[in-house]
């Protein structure tokens, strides 16, 4: 079956068909994790843009084609920009804006030692793989984006969703959400 993504129908059929794939080392699968992150910004009460972007923030591994882990073969699939391009044809900048950045997010963000610390091993090797840490000019630069905070936001959400224990709702309600942010 093709992964290519015309509408929304095949970005929902990709995600529900794919999803159920991991990265070595993570212990919840890309679906689960969409879903945890979409809840997360969800009980924080966040906005729909916000989830919808929760939601959908990796779906540019699915698009990179790329086997396995891509980050154990020593590669970056830039999905942060696959994913944003792609979902651009839908979603409004609120949305694709904030997974666009929130690779440039975790490189912000990494500055900090106790969370990079926190850091899963695959999300270490790929922050090496995606630039390293930011220096502080790149972090000056980052502070100046449109949407950076949404994208740390986002980051956050993010490493918090990597628990095979945490329940979440259905994909129905959080796909629900995402289209609903659509007209955001």
């Amino acid at each position: 079956m093709s992964d290519k993504v015309t509408g929304l129908d095949d970005l929902e059929r990709l995600m529900l068909r794919r999803g159920h794939e991991r990265y070595s080392g993570e212990p919840v699968s890309h679906l689960t994790h969409a879903m945890q992150c979409a809840e997360i910004a969800r009980q924080l009460d966040e906005s729909a843009a916000s989830i919808a972007a929760a939601l959908l923030h990796d779906v540019g591994h699915f698009l990179s084609h790329l086997p396995g882990t891509p980050s154990q073969e020593g590669t970056n699939d830039h999905h942060e920009y696959r994913g944003a391009h792609a979902l651009s044809a839908w979603f409004p900048k609120s949305i694709t804006e904030p997974i666009r950045l929130h690779v440039k997010a975790k490189r912000y963000l990494a500055a900090d030692a106790a969370y990079f610390a926190l850091l899963s091993e695959d999300s270490q090797r790929s922050l090496r793989l995606q630039g390293g840490i930011m220096t502080q000019a790149e972090r000056g630069a980052f502070e100046q984006q449109d949407f950076h905070q949404e994208a740390l936001k986002l980051r956050r959400f993010d490493d918090s969703a990597k628990t095979p224990e945490f329940v979440t709702s259905t994909w129905k309600i959080y796909w629900e959400i995402a289209l609903s942010a659509r007209l955001t």
